[in-house]
């Protein structure tokens, strides 16, 4: 069939950033917040919690499932927004962390949609090399690009890490098929600049610093109707209907964007897994995290159709089926 996912893993910060606590940050309440977004906690990482050390906690959980050791990995990808560096890569860091020493390592910015589109390359490359082991991981600490001061967002997001083992195998089971989709053209409706450039000549004026920028209404407009729409298509293409999805894992965006998808898509929520509540948007970090929680927890049972979706900053969405 193709890639299938041998281990899951992950890590989240030791500590817990409540409600009550942004409070005191913030003007904002408890109230305010679960009803706009489900959100009653988030982590927040601490001293010696940077992105790549998340990724390989994550990563060596991962690992220990599946029964593999970092000399057996081939491909390490890290799906990130917020890597501790812009170079060398969170990937380059993990693979150092593991002593994966035969593995090649890069990283990959798709926002919160960048773990499905790993998730696509990886499999993709185990097509080509049926011998090879890929380590794909959604690592963020998007505490360290939030603007604290923005009631707006700063209520959204939190920190953590996702991983899985992969490999080909032929069969029934493994990824069925992808749906992925750009659109450049509304970047600035969600986007994060980068450090203020040294050159004056492309200097950017306007740049208010390196921290996530949203106009959070116009979002959730795109959000749901790009992750409806890659959704049908993927269904339809694969000849699958929606009754058949043995479960469900969305984009932990806000719980408002995931109601509006489960309402439109006609899936039962009983087989949709939601723990935006625990831990917030933590963008590519989201869907693995998710994964390994629903793994752990007996949800998922082998030959059940599995079904991921995300969205964003890009923009960027998609959608994907496995059989697990």
């Amino acid at each position: 069939m193709g890639a299938v996912i041998l281990g899951t893993g992950s890590c989240l910060p030791r500590r817990v950033l409540t409600n009550q606590d942004l409070e005191e940050i913030v003007d904002t309440n408890d109230e305010w917040i679960l009803s706009r977004t489900g959100i009653s906690t988030r982590r927040k990482s601490s001293k010696g919690e940077e992105t790549y050390r998340l990724a390989t906690v994550a990563a060596e959980n991962a690992m220990q499932m599946a029964g593999v050791t970092a000399d057996e990995i081939d491909l390490i990808i890290v799906a990130t927004i917020s890597s501790h560096m812009t170079m060398p890569s969170c990937a380059c860091f993990v693979q150092k962390e593991l002593g994966a020493n035969k593995a090649f390592a890069y990283d990959v910015n798709a926002a919160c949609s960048g773990f499905l589109f790993g998730m696509d390359n990886a499999d993709k490359y185990l097509r080509c090399e049926k011998g090879a082991k890929i380590l794909l991981i959604g690592a963020e600490t998007l505490s360290g690009r939030t603007n604290w001061e923005d009631r707006n967002t700063c209520i959204l997001f939190g920190d953590g890490a996702g991983a899985v083992v992969m490999e080909y195998e032929d069969g029934a089971r493994g990824i069925i098929g992808s749906n992925l989709r750009s659109d450049g053209s509304l970047w600035n409706l969600l986007y994060m600049h980068s450090a203020p450039s040294s050159n004056p000549d492309i200097f950017q004026a306007d740049n208010p610093g390196s921290h996530i920028m949203m106009e959070g209404r116009e979002v959730f407009k795109y959000a749901v109707k790009a992750m409806e729409g890659a959704v049908q298509e993927l269904l339809e293409r694969e000849n699958v209907s929606i009754s058949s999805v043995g479960l469900m894992i969305p984009h932990q965006a806000n719980i408002r964007i995931l109601k509006k998808l489960v309402s439109r898509i006609g899936i039962e929520e009983e087989k949709v897994f939601i723990n935006v509540q625990k831990y917030g948007n933590t963008s590519a970090a989201s869907i693995p995290i998710a994964l390994d929680e629903a793994n752990r927890a007996g949800r998922l049972q082998p030959d059940d159709l599995l079904l991921v979706c995300s969205f964003g900053g890009g923009f960027t969405w998609g959608a994907a089926l496995l059989r697990w």
